[in-house]
């Protein structure tokens, strides 16, 4: 084993990354033995470096991140301060001086991550981000390595432990979407401000992230479609129940069948309760894959928290470190297929529809011949009135999102249309 030492810059010291340099403290002798060298922590970069870090030597702490990740003997920079800026900037001066970077962070991979490979190339680094899509889940060197003989062709999951964790409390306790959000922020589950999350936000960067690996393709923040879920309610979860759904914000990559375009997308959708990923219940994620040789995978744990996000960010730190001492290089971005990213309108897709109609005869054949002007088929109606109002719940057939958007939009038009009172789409049929 090599004496000398890996050294290693932490920049930020928050939930995760004082758990990183926890267990690189007390596992450190089982970490030299699984790289063959010894790593070092050799500087925490801090906004408020005054503050006192229960097993942090204070000496190592500093606000300096840029002198930090330019010292030139620094060999590792592990990047768990989250947000685009300083962030991008500091990991661009990491490669530059001479350290590969380990990172958590998906917003930045999301919006710049093909510049931050091309940067890593540059310089022969590492840039690995197993800790960005889902805490302790090994997702991403699956993706990139066990399956990079086989052809992916549809990612979906749930990727968001505080939305997982509302939609269930939703659908099993029978509470309000605002009753089950207050119940997560009780708990720690919620951000004070939960908007990233349940707006749909976080999982838009991380499908991002995962369509791009999954797909050869180069997939941006902006190119997924986003959609969240504070209009679900409990009468979503009773009609989900009807049809033996339930309801999960997921996270959907998937390539065109005619292998030609890709489409990302994240938003509220009714599943069924016999496929996997309804039985995925609180705060835990869960992300099933489906190629063309290895048939359907499911990768299920914790995909948040100081402890489960460490466990990620460690493991990379390992792998990076053994390429350091070897002299070489993992994996680092594939995009050659180059492949066009489609737009929502495009998404082949089912719809669940309920409307609030005039409880009158006629109305029923309204409602069906604006489904056939649009070419879009209907799987089942049903139907209920009462003192001359009648709820009508339609689910279709699977057409483009297009044709179901523009039927919507004509059935708003209807005199004998109260309203729209949902929409859901339906997926893992």
């Amino acid at each position: 084993m090599r004496t000398r030492p890996l050294k290693v810059a932490l920049l930020g010291c928050g939930v995760v990354g004082s758990e990183v340099a926890r267990i690189m403290t007390t596992h450190a002798d089982d970490l030299a033995a699984r790289i063959g060298a010894p790593v070092e922590l050799a500087g925490v970069a801090v906004r408020r470096p005054s503050k006192v870090r229960e097993g942090i030597d204070p000496a190592l702490v500093t606000s300096d991140a840029t002198a930090l990740v330019k010292r030139g003997d620094i060999d590792v920079v592990v990047e768990v301060i989250g947000g685009i800026e300083p962030a991008r900037s500091l990991i661009t001066a990491a490669f530059e001086h001479g350290a590969s970077v380990v990172s958590a962070n998906k917003a930045l991979l999301a919006q710049d991550g093909a510049a931050l490979h091309a940067a890593a190339g540059r310089h022969g680094k590492d840039l690995y981000y197993e800790a960005a899509v889902a805490g302790a889940i090994p997702l991403i060197r699956p993706l990139r390595e066990s399956l990079a003989g086989d052809k992916i062709n549809r990612v979906m999951g749930i990727v968001n432990g505080t939305t997982n964790f509302i939609l269930d409390k939703m659908d099993s306790t029978g509470a309000g979407y605002q009753e089950a959000l207050d119940e997560a922020t009780a708990l720690g589950y919620a951000e004070a401000d939960p908007t990233a999350d349940v707006e749909g936000f976080d999982a838009a960067a991380k499908a991002a992230i995962l369509a791009g690996i999954a797909f050869h393709t180069r997939v941006r923040l902006d190119d997924v479609y986003r959609e969240g879920m504070t209009e679900v309610t409990a009468a979503d979860f009773a009609s989900a129940k009807e049809m033996g759904c339930t309801i999960k914000l997921l996270a959907i990559c998937e390539r065109a069948q005619d292998g030609g375009s890709v489409t990302a997308r994240v938003h509220p959708a009714m599943i069924p309760l016999t496929h996997p990923l309804a039985s995925v219940r609180g705060a835990y994620n869960a992300v099933f894959v489906e190629s063309d040789a290895a048939g359907q995978l499911m990768f299920y744990g914790p995909g948040a928290g100081g402890s489960p996000t460490a466990s990620a960010v460690l493991g990379d730190l390992v792998a990076v470190c053994r390429n350091r001492l070897s002299g070489a290089t993992g994996p680092g971005e594939s995009a050659y297929a180059a492949l066009p990213v489609s737009p929502m309108g495009d998404v082949v897709t089912r719809y669940h529809i309920s409307l609030d109609v005039a409880d009158k005869p006629g109305v029923l054949a309204q409602v069906a011949t604006v489904f056939a002007e649009h070419g879009v088929s209907i799987d089942t109606v049903r139907q209920q009135g009462k003192d001359g109002e009648a709820s009508l719940v339609v689910v279709t057939h699977r057409a483009s999102d297009a044709s179901l958007s523009g039927t919507v939009e004509a059935l708003r038009k209807l005199d004998t249309v109260r309203g729209v009172a949902s929409i859901m789409r339906v997926e893992g049929e």
